[in-house]
């Protein structure tokens, strides 16, 4: 087959050109048939429709392929495209046919369906997918069926790293367009721009719907999931559930949080007056459903810090991700990186001031973050537990506690920058006197108010009863109603219908047991309330003109006591001066007290060792070691700071805590010399030198009870080397004493 020559424009007229196509057909002789097909048109369309017409790709396939199975691999990406998209997968499992036609046979084709319903996004959680690597990895693939690129990966990472694959293991690819073979850098440069417009048609598609999201939600309509105690209306409003015991359960969280100030308190709250707690089930067949539950602490903080039950639209106080593995992820939000936040968008169940308070508080309440919180109230002894500041750096000041028989003693520290930067602790200071005298300061601006706190307090009391009770009998209604229903169901029924029946019978038994064991839930829950209510309502009439003796009731608990003080205290800056204790306490009402405590004698300090025997320490270090020293104190009749006897390791401890000056440097000071100087300076060695120390021959000062030995420097009369060595000790010991007696008597004459 010619081609007309053409110019660059060639290509844009119009042609009458003559194509022959020669078909040979063998079968025992060669049969060539000839076929004129006059076509008008442009060189290049009809060079295209000639190409179109001749089996593409065809020899593109080895034998060495066709020996390796064909893989073709089927994806949807959600279960409602697989559902409602059926000609799409029709269409991928016809391939095939296309397999088959190019050499295969259907036992090698291995059908890859197990990703479906699967996002292409990442080859992250899709098993079908990095199945089918390994085969091609392995090299037991010879070409790779996909209805477009888009079913394979939606991701460039994971499509180019199965092209550079294939194309070490020479394994073809085929779409629906074509056969591609990924070692030529045509049908690579092909592939690649597919995959890029794979991906980026997946950015598109997720841009467009986002960009709609954003746009509603920054007016506000943006429908969402809405937490429990709210439900949309008919116009997509945001509304307060209708049930009335969900908008009660949900009201009486907020309350309880507000009068405890604590999440935890809220959940045994809910827990003593044994009442449930509502949730909708989001997913499955029983979809919208309500179901009620114990009331668990994570519920409760997701509550507290959800502000749409302030009334607040808000979208974007979460951000999704993705781990390594696939896994979704979310993390919060800072308040002013939220896409939209609209105040007083619907009825709330709390004012949006309120709410604000109440993640402050929560905040505080955090104390495991290391910032020094304030913290809820806690059982420990600590009056003054989150309500005590340091005096240096301003810093809120946590609580330790020391045990001594039996006993627990509360100490304020500063710990930020200890904990934050490594440091030393900024201040510590002793609680127990701290919190007596605080204690007094409070009993006493208590004693005017004593009887309008304990009414308020059986007032406050009897509420919550109510509450309660309403809300047990809530749940007995609820239950009635369910069996109500029950009956009209099973009554409506035919009764020749056996089967419907004996199910819908079955329902209402079920439904009247129900209304049995709520009914004797709330009578239990009410005979246990009753009693303890009043003995409660006895015990503050009682007590209410002593408010001493509430205050000292060992049937108190610390932490009631500590809700009575942050009442009146807002803050306590402690300071250290010189041995006192300086406490500045803010009341409430904006008095300010001030309160000099002297500092108490720790115990470190009480079984430090007498100044005096430290100074004696000092001075018989010029002269004795460590176990003569010890030994001279005891004979002294001195004991240690615990009333111990004296040795040598605890002199030891004493020089070194008190930091005295070594007996080894003090003998080096005044200039005497070690084994080794003294052999240098005589020219011997220190073997001879500690022969001589042992035999008598030399002095030598002991500084430690370890054979450590230190000399004065070699005068005129030392010993000589040359007479010394190689004699026998007794010779040389009445050389010596001879030596010297000559010298006497010389001196004499």
């Amino acid at each position: 087959m010619s081609w007309p020559n053409s110019s660059s424009d060639a290509s844009n007229r119009l042609d009458t050109v003559t194509v022959t196509v020669t078909v040979t057909v063998t079968v025992t002789v060669t049969v060539t048939v000839t076929v004129t097909v006059t076509v008008t048109g442009s060189v290049a369309f009809v060079r295209e429709l000639v190409m179109q017409d001749q089996p593409s790709g065809a020899g593109k396939v080895t034998a060495d392929q066709l020996r390796r199975g064909a893989y073709l691999y089927v994806r949807q990406s959600s279960l409602k495209q697989v559902v409602n998209n059926t000609e799409s997968t029709q269409r991928q499992y016809a391939l095939r046919g296309r397999a088959i036609a190019l050499g295969w046979d259907e036992g090698q084709i291995t059908v890859i369906d197990t990703d479906q319903g699967q996002s292409g996004a990442s080859a992250a959680g899709r098993d079908g997918f990095q199945h089918l690597v390994s085969e091609v990895s392995l090299g037991r693939a010879g070409i790779v069926l996909g209805l477009e690129v888009s079913r394979l990966a939606r991701n460039s990472t994971d499509w180019h790293r199965l092209l550079e694959i294939c194309a070490l293991t020479g394994t073809l690819i085929l779409d629906e367009d074509g056969l591609y073979d990924p070692r030529s850098f045509n049908d690579r440069l092909v592939l690649g721009l597919k995959g890029t417009m794979s991906e980026a048609e997946l950015h598109l598609l997720k841009a467009r719907l986002r960009g709609g999201q954003l746009s509603k939600a920054r007016r506000g309509e943006l429908k969402q999931a809405l937490p429990i105690g709210y439900v949309h209306d008919l116009l997509d409003r945001i509304v307060k559930d209708p049930d009335m015991a969900v908008r009660g359960a949900v009201e009486r969280v907020f309350a309880l949080f507000a009068a405890t100030g604590s999440a935890r308190q809220v959940v045994i709250a809910f827990a003593a007056d044994q009442l449930s707690f509502p949730a909708r089930i989001r997913t499955g067949p029983h979809k919208g459903e309500l179901v009620w539950g114990p009331l668990k602490h994570w519920r409760v903080l997701s509550l507290l810090h959800n502000p749409c039950y302030a009334g607040a639209f808000v979208y974007g106080r979460k951000r999704g991700g993705r781990t390594a593995e696939g896994k979704a992820t979310f993390t919060d939000v800072p308040r002013e990186q939220w896409t939209t936040l609209i105040e007083d968008h619907h009825e709330g169940y709390l004012s949006f001031e309120r709410w604000e308070a109440n993640g402050r508080l929560l905040l505080s309440n955090a104390s495991s973050r290391g910032e020094g919180k304030a913290g809820p109230p806690r059982e420990g002894p600590a009056l003054l537990q989150g309500l005590v500041i340091c005096g240096k750096c301003g810093r809120r000041m946590t609580v330790g506690y020391r045990q001594h028989r039996d006993e627990l003693f509360p100490d304020y520290r500063c710990m930020t920058k200890a904990i934050q930067d490594g440091a030393r602790v900024c201040e510590r200071l002793p609680g127990k006197a701290l919190d007596a005298a605080v204690a007094r300061l409070v009993l006493d601006a208590l004693n005017p108010l004593a009887i309008d706190a304990a009414l308020k307090v059986t007032d406050q009391l009897t509420a919550r009863a109510a509450e309660a009770d309403r809300l047990r009998a809530g749940h007995v209604q609820r239950a009635q109603h369910r069996a109500d229903l029950a009956r009209r169901r099973y009554l409506a029924v035919d009764p020749d219908n056996r089967l419907v029946a004996d199910t819908l019978e079955a329902d209402w038994n079920h439904a009247l047991r129900e209304v049995t064991e709520a009914k004797d839930t709330y009578e239990r829950a009410r005979s246990e309330a009753a009693p303890l209510e009043q003995a409660v309502r006895n015990r503050l009439a009682t007590l209410a003109d002593d408010v001493h003796a509430l205050w000292a009731d060992p049937a108190t608990p610390m932490r009631e006591r500590k809700r009575i003080a942050r009442l009146l205290i807002t803050d306590v800056t402690l300071t250290r001066i010189d041995q006192r204790i300086v406490a500045q306490v803010r009341l409430t009402g904006g008095q300010h007290h001030c309160l000099t405590l002297p500092t108490p004698l720790g115990k470190a300090k009480s079984w430090q060792t007498h100044p005096d025997t430290v100074a004696l320490v000092d001075e018989l270090l010029e002269d004795h070691t460590h176990r003569e020293i010890a030994t001279i104190l005891n004979d002294r009749g001195l004991k240690s700071g615990k009333g111990l006897p004296f040795t040598d390791l605890l002199v030891r401890d004493i020089r070194d805590n008190y930091q005295l000056t070594h007996r080894y440097q003090r003998l080096r000071e005044r200039g005497l010399l070690s084994f080794a100087e003294y052999a240098h300076a005589i020219g011997v060695s220190e073997t001879t030198v500690k022969i001589w120390r042992r035999v008598g021959l030399i002095e030598g000062i002991a500084y430690d009870s370890k054979n450590g030995y230190l000399f004065h420097p070699p005068g005129p009369d030392h010993p000589a080397p040359t007479v010394a060595q190689g004699i026998k000790f007794s010779d040389r010991l009445a050389a010596q004493q001879a030596a010297l007696s000559e010298q006497s008597h010389r001196s004499a004459v």
